[in-house]
């Protein structure tokens, strides 16, 4: 792993090493935790590849970028990576980023194959150069607003702060539940305090709010307000961008985090190499890890396959993506292309529904499968 420039652009001679430029979120107001568990996968994935002798003898070499969830600084890295002779750019979180990132590789011709972000437009417009393994948001969260449904839960607020991605995921949520009788209530989470949106809950007689926020801020307060009120005792709290899956959402609120359904994208249970791999991670990052954790690992196997199958060059390895065919940790990686989404789409990771138990606030409940 390497988060400094190399001392030369030019072309890597014979045996040298070959370079995939990594985008994470390290710092904040990324998610630092989950950029962190991303580059655990990443970098477990590339250690095991040079283990086993690198591509053709030429160790896997990752170029870590910071994106801190900005788009213009993901955008630049990109460019900067392709000026320093990436073979492909790897990874990233944040969906908005992402798609600054991916527009950057499709105008420069470097193969990008986004690890965690879920929006269905990564690019404007369908392109070679871009590949995904993270469901597309469409996907995910009409699985999550039919577990709305079957919870008894129609009259939905969400709690939403400006965004493309959170913008997108409302109108998703309306367009599945309005057909079957349910509401969806938008509080602006930046112009009212926690008590001012309970009092809104209240009187809408919301059954449900979701989290569409960032975390810590407004997410911890709002859940704490909430917890708190005995009118909204009732209400189901939920975040299907999957804000309580890491620990430091544990650490925040404690018993209050727990019961608040969010997706996850592994299957019911991992199998022998998702096994592996899990131990293997869960000592690299010292606790569970997440299902970003995992899809860091399939991101570089994925690359792996495609650069010894396909050789090292960028134009071989984006015309690979409808080729590839790998054993990932979550159950077997192809790509293909999927009406409305404009990349290579592995469809799909397997969904769940889980929440963290409230007995036991560092267990998981599978409450719904996709």
């Amino acid at each position: 792993m390497n988060t400094s420039p190399p001392p030369s652009a030019a072309e890597p001679a014979e045996g040298a090493p070959l370079r995939v430029g990594a985008l994470v979120p390290l710092t904040r107001p990324g998610w630092a935790e989950a950029g962190r568990h991303l580059l655990a996968g990443l970098d477990l994935a590339a250690s095991e590849v040079n283990a086993a002798g690198g591509i053709d003898g030429r160790p896997l070499e990752l170029v870590v970028r910071d994106t801190a969830a900005d788009p213009g600084r993901a955008a630049a890295a990109v460019d900067e990576l392709a000026g320093l002779g990436v073979v492909a750019v790897a990874g990233e979180y944040h969906s908005v980023v992402a798609r600054a990132a991916a527009a950057r590789a499709d105008a420069l011709g470097v193969p990008f194959l986004c690890s965690s972000a879920v929006l269905d437009a990564l690019t404007e417009e369908p392109t070679q150069w871009v590949a995904r393994l993270a469901p597309a948001q469409s996907h995910g969260w009409r699985i999550y607003a039919h577990f709305l449904l079957g919870a008894g839960r129609r009259r939905i607020a969400v709690a939403t702060q400006p965004s493309v991605y959170w913008a997108s995921g409302t109108r998703l949520l309306r367009d599945h539940l309005a057909p079957r009788g349910g509401t969806v209530l938008e509080l602006d989470a930046n112009a009212l305090t926690p008590e001012a949106l309970c009092d809104a809950l209240a009187d809408h007689g919301a059954t449900a709010l979701l989290l569409l926020v960032g975390h810590p801020e407004p997410a911890v307060p709002i859940v704490r307000a909430v917890r708190g009120d005995r009118r909204l005792a009732e209400v189901l709290i939920g975040a299907p961008a999957g804000q309580p899956e890491f620990a430091e959402w544990d650490a925040a609120l404690g018993e209050d985090g727990a019961g608040i359904p969010f997706l996850r994208y592994l299957p019911e249970r991992l199998g022998p190499l998702g096994e592996r791999v899990g131990k293997e991670l869960r000592e690299r990052l010292g606790e569970a890890p997440s299902f970003v954790a995992f899809e860091g690992w399939d991101t570089v196997t994925v690359l792996t396959a495609a650069l010894r199958s396909h050789g090292t060059e960028r134009t071989a390895i984006a015309g690979s993506w409808p080729r590839v065919a790998v054993e990932g940790t979550r159950g077997p990686i192809r790509f293909s292309r999927t009406p409305g989404i404009g990349v290579w789409q592995w469809a799909w990771t397997p969904v769940q529904v889980v929440d963290r138990d409230p007995a036991r606030p560092d267990r998981f409940r599978i409450l719904h499968r996709g």
